[in-house]
């Protein structure tokens, strides 16, 4: 079986950091014990400094990235903006095209009719005797 490691790293560690402190105490145990609370005091304020200053930084990481997206959505809004209106500009003229196609041709069957109409009553009345 294997047993974990950790707690035997975890007390060699603890009494290699009491031995330092005696040590650099002179085996005086109240002294060791002061010096351990002063380094954590120091190490508590440097932590504590640097996390307002890392906030800030984070934050200015973070309005800078905003910005930035913020560019690239309004030029994606903007072009999109321009196809849409290009294409409903395209749009209207082929309907335009086709509406004036469409009334030629309407044009062009109405005067076919008209023609065929006039043809057939000169036919008709030729029957009934009207022109010699």
């Amino acid at each position: 079986m294997s047993k974990s490691k950790a707690p035997l790293l975890i007390g060699l560690t603890a009494a290699g950091g009491i031995g330092y402190y005696l040590y650099g105490a002179g085996g005086n145990a109240t002294v060791a014990q002061k010096n351990a609370e002063a380094d954590a005091h120091k190490l508590s304020a440097k932590v504590k400094s640097e996390i307002p200053g890392r906030a800030n930084e984070a934050e200015k990481r973070a309005e800078s990235y905003g910005a930035q997206a913020g560019a690239k959505f309004d030029s994606a809004a903007q072009k999109t903006q321009a196809e849409v209106a290009k294409a409903k500009a395209d749009a209207e003229a082929y309907a335009k095209d086709v509406k004036a196609s469409t009334l030629k041709k309407v044009d062009e069957f109405d005067r076919k009719v008209e023609q065929k109409t006039a043809e057939a009553k000169s036919g008709i009345s030729s029957w009934f005797g009207g022109s010699k």
